[in-house]
């Protein structure tokens, strides 16, 4: 009888990625599937096709830890086009306005626009968005000929920077909460300014931990391969660490408590360690003073 092959490594990680325009998140997802040789492979917060810019991608049982990537805040740098309404809010949809005349706005006049969206402020997402309504995506919904509305939400806007004016184009730099869609912020900035706007550009420079400059292309993914994959607990910062007494760690991995006394947690989750080593999502119950395994990763 032959004896079976050794199995490979387990590849398990995270990957910054440069994703660039003309790709669907889920396109960049498929490439890596491809030069890593692995399914187990998954993205945070959507990029849309015309898009560019950071990316995170998780490997393996790194894609258990996708939904912490998602709630970290983003850094935009977007370009505004006004005098131009469209459909999908940017410049791939269908022309709805199209203003000529427009007025030569002042600096004053556009920071005192912008500054009104800094800060908490409400915002209704796209029609033409992956948000799902009743279990189908919203952009589905209207090929199929459904009128759509998402409901506003709140999003915080920590900084909206005025980089350039132009004529009928602004650059500006957006840090925002997750959740935000920069589609929809350009259009309201054009309400503001009683101007019709789209978004015309959009790269993403950050993504909590994530950013541009680290990011790799997919052309260094493919000469990298696997040796490109980063330790994911790093990119967790947002996270209060917690070190497991080493002698729980397999209670941990079994998903089970353990006693805690004497500590304050400071962040609903927690990188848990033992012996230094990252092995999951913990959260701490100060009334029972007990660890509790949300997301086991394990060595």
């Amino acid at each position: 009888m032959t004896a079976a092959a050794p199995a490979g490594p387990v590849l398990s990680g995270f990957l910054n990625i440069l994703k660039p325009p003309g790709m669907s998140s889920h396109d960049v997802v498929g490439y890596v599937r491809r030069v890593l040789h692995t399914k187990k492979v998954g993205h945070a917060g959507t990029l849309d096709p015309a898009a560019a810019g950071v990316l995170p991608v998780a490997v393996g049982t790194a894609t258990r830890l996708i939904e912490y990537m998602e709630m970290a805040d983003k850094t935009y740098r977007a370009e505004v086009r006004l005098g131009i309404a469209t459909d999908s809010g940017d410049d791939t949809g269908k022309v709805l306005t199209c203003q000529t005349d427009l007025p030569k706005f002042d600096l004053s006049t556009l920071e005192n626009a912008l500054a009104r969206f800094q800060g908490k402020i409400t915002q209704r997402p796209p029609a033409h968005s992956a948000i799902k309504i009743n279990g189908r995506r919203a952009c589905d919904l209207l090929r199929a000929g459904q009128t759509v509305e998402i409901p506003k939400r709140e999003v915080m806007i920590h900084r909206l920077q005025l980089l350039r004016y132009a004529g009928d184009t602004m650059l500006i730099d957006v840090d925002c909460s997750k959740g935000t869609y920069i589609r929809s912020l350009c259009q309201d900035i054009g309400t503001a300014l009683s101007v019709p706007a789209t978004m015309a550009f959009l790269l993403r420079r950050r993504v909590g931990d994530f950013s541009a400059e680290q990011a790799l292309t997919l052309e260094e993914l493919a000469a990298q391969g696997a040796s490109a994959l980063l330790p994911p607990d790093e990119f967790l910062s947002g996270m209060q660490r917690f070190d497991l007494n080493p002698k729980r760690e397999k209670a941990f991995c079994n998903g089970l408590s353990s006693t805690v006394r004497n500590f304050t947690a400071e962040t609903p989750a927690l990188r848990v360690y033992a012996d230094g080593h990252f092995i999951g999502i913990g959260r701490y119950d100060a009334e029972k003073a007990e660890l509790f395994p949300v997301k086991v990763i394990g060595r």
